[in-house]
């Protein structure tokens, strides 16, 4: 008896929490405001990690974003980086939203659509006459049966079901189905953001013209993107080149890359990208996000070639520059400094004093401290962003299914009953949407079954009496 007392114990100790949790937290989860307030806060924290720039060094949060004066009183960069705003989409609240609007969306589709559907798709018979005059469109015919009705109602498409001198029809199920098929398309676009967010990574590299390389500049990566980033080949940059206009200015840049196996040298894709036109390779993009100038091929006098490193000296689109200090004496005592604005070939050589001594172009020569100077060759460097999101093709069909659901959604769920009683054809129906336009299409079904005598109509919307 003890132990019975126990047992049953232990099971009522158990019911109380699964009592408590489905009278009071899935009701809440479940809740359409609930699920309103989630979306909302999601939209505004997206909208957080749109305007402050993400995966920027600590240094960048620093100067655009001081203590004094803070941003709006309160935003700095301590608080930037404390709570993880300059890395929004993958933090671990963010992902905690997510996976909770994904909860509710699940609880909602189990507590609410799957039974709306599974109530639908069952039917019931009605043989009292009082009930059809609680639908919101009811007739009362004399003297037809069955049969004609159901020859109206397969005209319009309904799908009939009959039981001795009872109907039920119904047509638009597919109205039911839709907002389950918009639930699971939130739900896909949701796990393909958090997949994305835990396996994905951003990368930057500034290549020179002729290199081969591998990321290794990661700006931003999930807990699970070391097996996206590529280790058994990399990326060689052929040539990089830029296109101008009449004016001079810029108008369009390009790399043409190589996807090489790192075991064999083999070239296993080729591509020539620019802007909005990436390299994509298992899954990896490069995009063509930037340019620089590497680096400059000289001769002096009959020397062999020597290949000059440029560096970036000024900021900005409009105001960079690059240049580099040429020696022209074996010990380093004399030199001149070069620079250039673009990859046009103009470049300027100016002294140890700062005085410019002349312009050159690529390919010419200049005298500078008794040595000839010969300008080979301006080696440019292509900016690339790389990006994986294995998430991708998850958000891109869960934005599939939503745009099918939305469309379902718009089938209106339409139901008409029937009974023959005493010489007395009673029917009645209702929709879920469209209520004007599926009472025409009734009225056109009653309009035709009459064939002789009063046919009374009654309507929730004041449909007038019908008399034949």
């Amino acid at each position: 008896m003890a132990i019975e007392s126990n047992v049953t114990a232990s099971s009522n100790f158990w019911q109380i929490p699964q009592q408590w949790w489905r009278k009071k937290i899935v009701p809440v989860i479940a809740n359409l405001k609930f699920a309103i307030v989630l979306v909302l806060i999601i939209a505004v924290v997206s909208i957080t990690g749109t305007v402050i720039e993400q995966g920027e060094t600590p240094g960048f949060y620093q100067t655009n974003y001081p203590e004094h004066p803070a941003l709006f009183g309160f935003l700095t960069w301590k608080v930037i980086q404390v709570i993880g705003l300059d890395h929004v989409y993958r933090t671990w609240w963010y992902l905690g939203l997510l996976v909770l609007f994904g909860i509710s969306l699940m609880t909602c589709t189990f507590t609410t659509q799957l039974p709306m559907l599974k109530s639908a798709r069952k039917w019931k018979f009605y043989d009292n006459p009082k009930f059809f005059q609680r639908l919101a469109l009811s007739a009362e015919i004399e003297d037809r049966d069955l049969t004609a009705l159901t020859e109206q109602l397969q005209a319009q498409k309904y799908k009939i079901f009959t039981e001795g001198d009872k109907l039920y029809a119904r047509k638009g199920l597919i109205g039911k189905i839709g907002p389950i098929v918009v639930h699971v398309g939130m739900i896909l676009t949701l796990l393909g953001g958090v997949w994305g967010a835990m396996t994905g990574f951003i990368g930057q590299e500034m290549v020179p013209s002729g290199d081969t390389f591998q990321v290794k500049n990661i700006l931003d990566a999930g807990p699970l993107a070391r097996n996206q980033i590529p280790k058994d080949w990399s990326v060689k940059v052929n040539r990089f080149w830029i296109e101008y206009t009449p004016a001079g200015t810029i108008d369009q840049f390009y790399s043409d890359l190589s996807v090489v196996d790192n075991s064999t040298q083999k070239e296993l894709d080729r591509q020539t990208i620019y802007v909005n036109k990436p390299l994509k390779y298992q899954g990896v993009y490069y995009y063509q996000t930037d340019w620089s100038i590497s680096g400059v091929k000289i001769r002096l006098n009959n020397s062999p070639i020597f290949r000059l490193p440029m560096a970036q000296i000024g900021q900005g689109a409009q105001n960079r520059l690059w240049g580099t200090w040429i020696p022209t004496k074996p010990d380093l005592s004399e030199g001149v400094s070069l620079l250039a604005k673009d990859l046009q070939g103009t470049m300027l050589v100016y002294d140890t004093k700062g005085q410019l001594i002349s312009s050159v172009r690529a390919g010419n020569s200049i005298e500078v401290n008794g040595v000839t100077l010969k300008i080979l060759e301006l080696i440019g460097g292509t900016g690339l962003q790389i990006k994986a999101d294995p998430g991708i093709p998850i958000v891109y069909l869960g934005f599939g299914l939503l745009m099918l659901g939305v469309i379902m959604s718009y089938f209106s769920h339409s139901q008409i009953w029937a009974v023959t009683k005493e010489g007395k054809l009673y029917l009645g129906g209702r929709t879920n949407r469209a209520q004007v336009v599926f009472e025409r299409e009734t009225i056109d079904i009653i309009e035709r079954l009459q064939n002789a005598g009063t046919c009374e109509v009654a309507s929730d919307l004041d449909v007038p009496t019908a008399v034949g």
